[in-house]
């Protein structure tokens, strides 16, 4: 064992990745997609209503069960990073070599925008914590409204305004809700208004550079310098954050179980509401359908995330036996919180609860934590201390994996070569930078709500086409690259089992990206996901003059640049066929409550 170690520390002289990891080290890297729930636990349940535990549910049983197809395409290439659209992609490249950079290209914009969601939630509870905005009922508010009672008169303007958005509102009720909001306006932090600039980007959404952008980017930084000190070193502070996080988050989903706290009826009647955030329970209509698929589509965002978990097979001491190991207990851990964390949540708040503006938008989230265990306000501020460092966690994880799809994908000839870079600690740093520059634009987008779930909504487009892609690799390497040896082969049944979840992943797709506000989110994320193919045209065209690299070859077991015979025929294009029309068909078929 210490003959690999000292031949991988001098493979990383040469500029490669090093070989660090055991499978714990990789468990513990990808152990920031459990705190992933967080994220979007708020969206689900407002979008799903009382069937949102039922759909984190759903959503995990079938991210564990696709994870087996890509823990046997992992063990096929012990000398590849990237995860599993890298591994995935191999498969595809016999029959275009325009799909393999795509599931490359599609998973690392559905992964890398987790850098400034997690940002963004992050900088919240730190504006919270410092400049907070009072409650209307605050008693700096009441006093304000005493100061001020003469401001507004039952005949002023704004009452009457009030009173025709709010029927059947006596004329006193509408005085005390103007001046309460006037109030918090007045005694608001002058910082959570400020912005330097803000515009609108054509077809996309609006950015800001305000407060929330500025501590977003400082807290990006800050991973980036944890991560510049290579994997073992991020590896070693994901195990502590891990620990701080995950064992406090497992006793506040179980507790509400053990000790009864659990409402019955927040649980059970499992029905769509009749429209997104209504709070009202629907009937199962086409447009109840689409909620539900909508809830699905966006779970799968963080549901199968544990994937990453494979990311790092470059860097493992064993990757024979290493990367099933690493893949199949994170998925075990995820399944656990996955369960019980939207169940306790549900279970305790009910569905109006879930509807708070804090839990969706994921900045009060920390505070419905302690309300799930009765906590004080000392707990429920170390709480707010937890939720920072979980999505610290789960940041980590997302620019752990997606900068090194992006260092794979260029050492295979994929995406440009400057991002075939490591440096003295086997971090691959162009591609980190490149991750940072990218989540800044993001960052600018997703600093309100209604960016947040944009950004989310357009990422998860390629999440599924990458999905799609790959499970269906699983066959396809099975019939065309037999000859290489599997250490971990699932059984053929789930690998049968897992292609047909790829078409159900696509009608996921076709029918879910409309629900998240923004109708034409499938069509931006068709969009960006085409921007790789000039982005590969210029790399293999222009600078590789039409030839692979031949390391990359090899690791398919070819030699020279024959891509070897196509022994699937026609059957990948056909489930490629298969695919889009299924997309396109849900897509015109489901439509959202009227």
């Amino acid at each position: 064992m210490t003959d690999v170690v000292n031949a991988g520390i001098a493979a990383g002289t040469e500029g490669k990745l090093i070989r660090a990891l055991d499978w714990k080290g990789a468990f513990w890297v990808a152990a920031g997609v459990p705190p992933l729930v967080l994220f979007s636990i708020g969206g689900i349940a407002g979008t799903t209503g009382k069937l949102a535990f039922a759909v984190w549910i759903i959503s995990m049983i079938m991210g564990f069960l696709q994870s087996f197809t890509y823990a046997e395409i992992a063990g096929m290439f012990a000398n590849k990073s990237g995860g599993a659209s890298i591994y995935g992609a191999t498969a595809w490249l016999r029959y275009s070599k325009f799909i393999a950079p795509l599931s490359v290209w599609c998973n690392w914009f559905a992964w890398s925008p987790v850098l400034s969601l997690g940002c963004v939630i992050a900088a919240g509870y730190i504006l919270n914590a410092l400049f907070p905005i009072p409650a209307a009922d605050s008693q700096a508010v009441l006093d304000w409204i005493g100061a001020h009672a003469a401001s507004v008169t039952a005949d002023s303007p704004r009452v009457a305004e009030y009173i025709a958005a709010h029927a059947g509102t006596p004329p006193e009720d509408a005085v005390k809700a103007v001046l309460a909001a006037d109030g918090v306006a007045a005694l608001t932090p002058m910082i959570r208004n400020w912005s330097l600039v803000s515009f609108s980007i054509p077809f996309l959404a609006t950015a800001n550079i305000n407060a929330t952008f500025l501590i977003g980017g400082i807290l990006m930084l800050i991973i980036f310098a944890i991560q510049h000190r290579g994997i073992a070193g991020t590896a070693s502070v994901q195990k502590w954050l891990a620990m701080l996080v995950l064992i406090p988050l497992l006793i506040i989903g179980i507790y509400p179980i053990v000790s009864g706290h659990i409402v019955a009826s927040n649980v059970t009647g499992l029905v769509p509401p009749t429209a997104a955030y209504s709070g009202e329970d629907g009937t199962w209509s086409n447009g109840g359908w689409t909620l539900f698929l909508g809830g699905l589509y966006i779970a799968a965002w963080s549901t199968y995330g544990f994937e990453t978990a494979v990311c790092y097979t470059r860097e493992l001491k064993n990757p024979r036996t290493d990367t099933f190991k690493a893949i199949f207990y994170s998925g075990l851990v995820c399944c656990l919180f996955f369960f019980l964390v939207p169940f306790a949540f549900q279970g305790v708040l009910g569905h109006a609860g879930m509807l708070a503006p804090g839990i969706i938008d994921g900045t009060g989230v920390a505070e419905a934590l302690g309300g799930l265990i009765g906590a004080g306000r000392i707990v429920t501020q170390l709480l707010v201390v937890l939720m920072i460092l979980a999505l610290f966690l789960a940041i980590m994880t997302a620019m752990a994996g997606s900068s090194r799809t992006l260092y794979q994908g260029s050492k295979d000839g994929w995406l440009p070569k400057y991002l075939n870079h490591v440096n003295e600690n086997g971090a691959p740093t162009r591609a980190m930078w490149t991750d940072f520059a990218f989540n800044l634009f993001l960052l600018a987008i997703a600093s309100d709500v209604g960016g947040y779930f944009f950004v989310l909504a357009v990422s998860n487009v390629g999440y599924i086409i990458f999905n799609f892609l790959n499970l269906n690799s699983g066959w396809i390497h099975r019939i065309d690259s037999g000859h290489i040896e599997r250490p971990w082969k699932a059984p053929t049944w789930l690998i049968g089992l897992n292609t047909l979840l790829a078409f159900v992943n696509a009608l996921f797709l076709g029918a879910g990206a409309k629900v998240w506000g923004y109708s034409n989110a499938l069509w931006v994320g068709f969009i960006f996901a085409a921007l790789i193919l000039p982005v590969f045209a210029y790399r293999h065209y222009f600078q590789d003059r039409g030839r692979f690299p031949l390391e990359a070859m090899e690791d398919l077991g070819l030699s020279g640049q024959n891509l070897g015979v196509r022994k699937a025929g026609m059957l990948p294009y056909l489930a490629l066929g298969g695919g889009l029309a299924i997309v396109l068909f849900a897509n015109w078929f489901f439509q959202l409550p009227a």
